[in-house]
């Protein structure tokens, strides 16, 4: 089963970051106040066993606020997302919506966060499922974000992954999105292109929509393109912002 919950699973926001190595991950982890998981990617090991053995050494390092990843949405890392999940039993897992079931399962108990890709349509209300490694392929699977919602409740998911939003270029069916996870008890992951800038922005229609949680990815705005490492720094500054506007 799993180790002890961090702080982040009584809060409604979580930072996710991405950890460029285990102590750039107790950095980050530090800079937030534990209220964050940090991402590993699946897609940067060659073999399963590899990747088990590094987020287990994460793991111990930061309470299990690992977020298992897939590496920019990449459907063919679906299933060994799963079968390392399995192992590491991490607090969080990234999914494609047609790999949450399998993951759900593997993992044997429902703590675990398991989030479901989505993507933006151009439609407000409607998003696309077809974020899988075959389904990617073919047209479209265009529904209402609330049956979205409901497939993902069938298979065991937590959350809506709605990615890749390009900053607040899908500004109102992002509001279409918060709003319907609000009004349907489910969580949010807003994803793709969020900065110090529009953080704000991204984070406060979630709260005024009333989502009970959110987790929003901010990753390679982060990452100091010379190191490859997220800044602790601007996590801080992240934070900093979350606290303040829960405060109001």
């Amino acid at each position: 089963m799993m180790q002890k919950k961090p702080n982040y699973y009584q809060d409604r926001v979580s930072l996710n970051v991405l950890a460029g190595s285990i102590q750039n991950a107790v950095d980050c982890y530090a800079a937030a106040e534990h209220h964050i998981v940090l991402g590993v990617l699946t897609k940067n090991y060659a073999t399963d066993q590899l990747a088990i053995e590094d987020m287990l050494k994460y793991q111990s390092q930061i309470d299990n606020a690992v977020s298992v990843g897939l590496g920019a949405g990449d459907p063919n890392q679906s299933e060994m997302v799963s079968r390392v999940s399995k192992v590491v039993q991490p607090q969080h897992v990234n999914q494609v919506f047609t790999g949450v079931g399998t993951s759900r399962a593997v993992l044997g108990q429902s703590d675990t966060v398991v989030n479901g890709l989505v993507s933006p349509t151009g439609k407000v209300g409607i998003v696309n499922i077809a974020t899988g490694p075959l389904s990617s392929q073919a047209p479209a699977a265009e529904v209402p974000i609330e049956t979205a919602i409901a497939l993902l409740k069938d298979m065991g998911g937590s959350s809506i992954k709605f990615f890749p939003m390009h900053g607040l270029e899908h500004e109102a069916e992002y509001r279409a999105v918060a709003a319907a996870c609000a009004a349907n008890d489910f969580d949010l992951e807003p994803t793709g292109g969020i900065d110090l800038d529009n953080f704000e922005t991204i984070l406060q229609i979630a709260l005024d929509a009333g989502v009970k949680r959110i987790i929003p990815h901010i990753y390679s705005s982060t990452i100091d393109k010379s190191t490859g490492m997220t800044r602790p720094e601007d996590v801080k500054q992240l934070f900093g912002i979350v606290k303040r506007l829960l405060a109001n």
